[in-house]
């Protein structure tokens, strides 16, 4: 069961304990940013240059810290202490096939020391109460192929695979 306060902060009493998911504000830029490299750790394909990914992912990311949309949100988790431990940041994706809008999971990012903590759960289940408000009928999400522990994840959460993208390095 999920509770707000009235400056939004969101405590997971089901089973992420001592793990608060809250708005994000401007100033976890310093907290949010040196993370998005973790999202390359798992070795991208040949063909995918980690600092690129990581320039292109910390450019959107941190414009939507500066000057959110209204279609995006970010989240961050902290514990009793108001240490942060992670972040998500979920956008409004257009379904290809029926055009319908949906909430999509931009990226996620537990740090080292939220890892075996809930803190992922608790940062999906806020990214799903997001979309549920919103009316949308999906969450969404990417995760490169050789990602084998989001894989494994995302699926203890009940996500699975909807289309699969194929490259070729030419």
């Amino acid at each position: 069961m999920d509770s707000a306060d009235s400056a939004g902060t969101r405590q997971t009493t089901d089973d992420v304990a001592g793990v608060r998911v809250r708005a994000a504000r401007a100033a976890d830029g310093a907290f949010i940013l040196p993370l998005v490299p973790r999202l390359a750790e798992f070795g991208p394909p040949p063909w995918r240059d980690e600092a690129v990914m990581t320039a292109a992912e910390s450019g959107v990311i941190a414009e939507a810290l500066r000057a959110p949309a209204s279609d995006e949100a970010i989240f961050v988790a902290e514990d009793d202490d108001a240490q942060p431990l992670g972040f998500i940041h979920l956008v409004t994706a257009t379904d290809y096939f029926t055009r319908a809008p949906h909430g999509h999971v931009s990226a996620l990012v537990v740090a080292p020391a939220g890892e075996g903590r809930g803190v992922g759960r608790a940062l999906m289940g806020a990214g799903e109460e997001w979309a549920r408000a919103r009316g949308y009928p999906l969450l969404t999400l990417n995760v490169f192929a050789r990602n084998s522990n989001a894989i494994k994840f995302y699926g203890r959460l009940g996500y699975g695979a909807d289309t699969l993208k194929y490259a070729k390095e030419l």
